[in-house]
């Protein structure tokens, strides 16, 4: 069956700290901001509709209580994981537009249901915290790589008893700042860490080539790419939740993607935590389409 591109929506904030008092994060409005710029048609795709999100509501939630939004999480993870399900079977390739770092549950939990699967996890942050390394869990867009390798409350990561639901030694965490306190952490426990400064010594292609390896000597049934859009520079990309210098250009972006998605193994991809709030004049979000589409659509 030849696969088809299909987008889909899932606009979850859940995993995120709220920028303001009384204010929800803005990530939920991705989705709509891409859309704007065309990307459906430009990419090609069919229109898979949109995975709607429990309220954002964090309740009495302090600190050592764990992950906030927790029940949301769980049942947008099962609901997402069955949507991009549904998809895989009828040979679709899905891009999904999020939506916070959270919704790589889904995308996991849908993948570890058909076989062994990795994740090419691109992002400024590993995303590691969870109870062993740190008192400040919480926020699951920061702790999303390691609840889907099993590191966290059984509510997230051991859903239908599939813990965990992507290997530790089948990730490859690609363009991570170069100070991330999760490092060393992830490279004793067995995981492929190109830094960003070893993705710019090597190259963005060779970062790519060394992950396409890392999934080929696993054996592992194929693999999805996850996107923060905080891998860019935050001189380039100053709208997301934790924005930081130091970080890749659109070109190097371009560079890194393009052999992951042109993979037959890649079997989808998600974009997470642009924040269109920040983007008034909607400058941010084309140059963003512009890279999306010239990787996906080659």
């Amino acid at each position: 069956m030849q696969r088809r591109t299909a987008l889909l929506d899932a606009p979850s904030n859940l995993g995120l700290r709220p920028p303001a008092p009384g204010v929800v994060p803005g990530c939920y409005k991705l989705a709509g901001a891409l859309r704007d710029q065309g990307i459906l048609d430009r990419i090609g795709a069919e229109d898979a509709g949109y995975a709607t999100p429990p309220r954002y509501d964090r309740g009495d939630w302090e600190p050592g209580d764990g992950l906030f939004n927790a029940d949301g999480i769980a049942a947008y993870t099962r609901r997402l994981a069955d949507r991009l399900g549904s998809l895989l079977d009828g040979g679709r390739f899905p891009v999904v537009l999020g939506g916070d770092c959270s919704i790589l549950l889904g995308a996991a939990l849908a993948l570890r249901r058909r076989g062994r699967y990795g994740v090419a996890f691109v992002d400024g942050h590993s995303d590691f915290r969870h109870p062993d390394n740190s008192p400040g869990v919480g926020a699951a867009a920061g702790e999303d790589l390691a609840l889907v390798t099993g590191h966290g409350q059984a509510l997230a990561t051991d859903i239908d008893g599939l813990r965990p639901y992507i290997d530790i030694e089948d990730a490859a965490v690609l363009g991570i700042r170069d100070d991330d306190e999760h490092t060393a952490e992830l490279d004793a426990r067995g995981a492929l860490v190109r830094p960003l400064a070893r993705v710019r010594e090597d190259g963005p292609a060779a970062a790519a080539a060394a992950a396409l390896a890392r999934f080929a000597r696993n054996g592992v049934d194929g693999f999805w790419v996850h996107l923060d859009a905080d891998v860019l520079d935050a001189a380039v990309m100053p709208a997301v939740d934790s924005p930081n210098p130091g970080g890749l250009s659109h070109a190097e972006l371009r560079a890194l993607l393009a052999p992951l998605l042109a993979s037959e193994h890649c079997a989808g991809f998600e974009i997470t935590v642009f924040d269109p709030d920040l983007d008034p004049d909607g400058r941010l979000a084309a140059e963003l389409t512009d890279t999306l589409v010239a990787v996906i659509a080659g």
